[in-house]
C-alpha cells in the first residue's frame, strides 16, 4: 500500500481540534461539554452584514479576482484608515481565512530550511504552516511568570543564523493574550532593519487589547519592504465561518510573488467578500459593547482560575485567551481525562492542552490555554468543573 509522506507523517494535530472525538463522545454519553478549547466566540454576527448575503442577487456565481474584488479591498482601505493604517487596495491580497495569508508568507519570503524566529508559546497552526513549507522554527521562550512578555531583543539576537529570514509576531497574541507596546516594536523593527529580514505581524486580534493597550499598526514602523501583515474578519465581526483573511504588504515584489499564489489557488469566496463589504461600515458602538463584554469574561476567568489552589493565570492584555499553570504534569492526558472520565453533576469543560502552542519539545506540559469566548455564566460553571476536577484528578501535583 502507498505510504504517507514524512511530511504528513510529522504534521502535527491541532491541540485545539484533535480532542473533539473525545468531546463528542462526551455529548453523546448525554455529557455537556463547555467549550474552552476554540476561538469560537459566542456573540452575535452583525446582522446587517449577515442580511447584505441575503439581498445580494446572483445570475452566476462566479469567480472573482484571484486578489480578491477591487471593490472589496477598497473597503478594506477604509477599514484600515480607522487605524490610522494607509493601504491602497493594491496592497491588500484577500485569502481563504487568514491561515491562508500565513501560508502565502511562508511560500513567498521563506525555502525550505530557511528559519523563521516566533516567540512562544504561539499560535499552534504556525507549527503546521511551517511544516508544510519545510521551514525551521526558530523559538525563543516567553515565560507566564512574566506574563508572556515580549523576550529582550538580546534574546531574538542570539538566535539569529544565517538562515533567519523572518521574525513573526502575533500583537495581541494568541495564545498567551499578550500586548506588545509600540516601543518594542520599534526595536524589533531595528532589528530586522541591521539582518535584512521580513517581519511578520499577526494582527487578527486588534480590536481587542485592554487596560488602556493599543495595538501599534506594524505598517506604520517605517520599514514598509520588512512588514507582511496578517488580517481577518473572524474574530471581529465574530464571523470566523467566513474564513476571509488579508495579506497586507507594501513590497512590491513581495505582492507581486504573493499575487502567483494566489492564482494558483484561484480566488477568495465571493460569499465572504459581499458579507467583509457590508461588516466594514459596522458601527463603532458594536465594537465598545464587544470589547466590554470580553473584559468582563477575561476578569472572571483570571479571577475564577487563580481562586483554585494551585492554579495561576496572569492577566491577558487583548486578544480572547489566556494561558493557566495548574497542578498536573501532562495536560495532553489531563484535557483528554476532563472528557473521558470526569464530569461534575453531569458538565465538563474542554480545555487546549498548551504542549501545541510550543516547539519545544516538554514546554506546556502543566499549562492549558482557556479561550473566553462564552458568557460568564458559562465560564463560572466551566471553572467550577475545572475546580472539582482538580480535586480529584489522580495526576494532580501537589506542591
Amino acid at each position: 500500500m502507498p505510504q504517507v509522506s514524512k511530511k504528513g507523517q510529522v504534521m502535527p494535530a491541532s491541540p485545539i481540534r484533535r480532542l473533539v472525538p473525545y468531546s463528542d463522545a462526551a455529548k453523546a454519553r448525554g455529557i455537556k461539554v463547555y467549550h474552552l478549547n476554540i476561538g469560537q466566540p459566542d456573540i452575535e454576527t452583525p446582522r446587517f452584514a449577515l442580511e447584505a448575503l441575503n439581498d445580494y442577487r446572483w445570475k452566476v456565481l462566479a469567480y472573482t479576482h484571484s486578489a480578491g474584488e477591487a471593490s472589496t479591498r477598497r473597503k478594506m482601505t477604509e477599514y484600515y484608515k480607522k487605524w490610522g493604517i494607509d493601504v491602497t487596495e493594491d496592497e491588500i491580497i484577500l485569502t481563504n481565512g487568514g491561515s491562508e495569508a500565513i501560508q502565502f508568507a511562508f511560500g513567498v519570503c521563506l525555502d525550505a530550511g530557511d528559519e523563521v524566529i516566533i516567540p512562544e508559546p504561539f499560535y499552534a497552526n504556525y507549527n503546521g504552516f511551517a511544516t508544510e513549507s519545510d521551514v525551521v522554527v526558530k523559538p525563543i521562550m516567553s515565560f507566564i511568570h512574566r506574563g508572556f512578555a515580549l523576550p529582550s531583543i538580546e534574546e531574538f539576537e542570539k538566535v539569529i543564523t544565517d538562515k533567519t529570514k523572518a521574525i513573526m509576531i502575533c500583537n495581541p497574541n494568541n495564545p498567551t493574550g499578550a500586548v506588545y507596546s509600540e516601543e518594542e516594536l520599534h526595536q524589533l523593527a531595528e532589528l530586522v532593519k541591521k539582518y535584512d529580514l521580513f517581519l511578520f505581524v499577526d494582527e487578527v486580534y486588534r480590536e481587542f487589547a485592554y487596560d488602556g493597550k493599543y495595538v501599534f499598526p506594524a505598517l506604520n514602523l517605517g520599514i514598509d519592504d520588512h512588514v507582511i501583515m496578517f488580517d481577518s474578519v473572524s474574530k471581529r465581526y465574530s464571523a470566523c465561518g467566513a474564513r476571509l483573511g488579508m495579506f497586507v504588504s507594501k513590497n512590491k515584489e513581495v505582492m507581486k510573488a504573493a499575487m502567483k499564489y494566489a492564482q494558483a489557488r484561484l480566488c477568495p469566496s465571493a460569499f465572504s467578500q459581499v458579507f467583509a463589504e457590508a461588516a466594514v461600515d459596522t458601527p463603532d458602538d458594536y465594537f465598545v459593547a464587544v470589547k466590554n463584554e470580553y473584559l468582563a469574561r477575561r476578569n472572571c476567568v483570571v479571577v475564577g482560575v487563580n481562586a483554585i489552589p494551585g492554579c495561576f493565570c496572569p492577566t491577558p492584555r487583548g486578544a480572547f485567551y489566556a494561558v493557566a499553570r495548574l497542578p498536573i504534569d501532562d495536560s495532553d492526558a489531563f484535557c483528554k481525562w476532563l472528557l473521558e472520565e470526569f464530569n461534575y453533576n453531569g458538565e465538563t469543560v474542554m480545555l487546549a492542552p498548551a504542549t501545541g502552542f510550543y516547539s519545544v519539545e516538554g514546554m506546556g506540559k502543566d499549562e492549558v490555554r482557556i479561550s473566553y469566548c462564552l458568557k460568564v455564566e458559562d465560564l463560572q460553571a466551566a471553572l467550577k468543573c475545572l475546580d472539582e476536577a482538580l480535586k480529584v484528578y489522580p495526576g494532580r501535583v501537589h506542591f
